[in-house]
């Protein structure tokens, strides 16, 4: 009997083995296969910053001269629906972000604001010096489009504010920490 138990568990050990091997085999692969034909820059101006804006302007307070104060929030299944839409694209944009090998902006691309904002090429060297800080902001990112996900689908608005605010100050940390590290006072241009 004692030796049927070793026996099977060394042929349990062996499966166990074969299995992680092929596990990471796949994983490797995986990532070799995957194809990264956009940038940065690309990823932020056409997924990330267009759904963050729908959840800033999801929830809030405006005090106008002509309207008074206006609530914003979401009043309809369909706005309810965009927000929810805009979490998941906040999720699966900071997921891309930390996709090894992708360009900061697509090639001969200027800084829009040079003097402020680094060139592309020493935001792509800063980001290659502190990856793990990169994807930490990514991270965060995508966290904080889960809890935007979540908060929609409760249809809470209070927490839509919370975490957009917390949500601007992870770009905007970003930002500072690889666009415009040399600037004394946050740009004021954007986030």
């Amino acid at each position: 009997m004692r030796r049927i138990a070793v026996v099977f568990s060394a042929v349990f050990a062996s499966l166990a083995a074969s299995a992680f091997a092929i596990a990471q085999t796949g994983a490797v692969n995986a990532s070799k296969d995957r194809q990264i034909h956009t940038t940065i820059k690309d990823l932020m101006v056409s997924i990330v910053d267009p759904s963050a804006d729908v959840v800033w302007n999801a929830s809030g307070t405006i005090v106008d001269q002509d309207q008074g104060t206006v609530e914003r929030q979401p009043k309809t299944a369909e706005e309810w629906l965009d927000v929810r839409s805009a979490a998941v694209r906040i999720i699966e944009g900071a997921n891309l972000l930390t996709t090894p090998g992708r360009q900061t902006a697509p090639p001969g691309t200027k800084s829009e604001t040079p003097g402020v904002e680094l060139e592309p090429s020493e935001i792509t060297a800063l980001i290659g010096r502190n990856r793990m800080g990169f994807n930490s902001f990514a991270t965060a990112l995508r966290d904080l489009g889960w809890e935007a996900l979540q908060a929609s689908e409760a249809k809470n608005t209070d927490a839509l504010l919370d975490i957009g605010g917390r949500m601007q100050e992870t770009c905007e940390g970003c930002h500072q920490a690889f666009w415009y590290p040399n600037a004394s006072a946050p740009y004021a241009g954007g986030r």
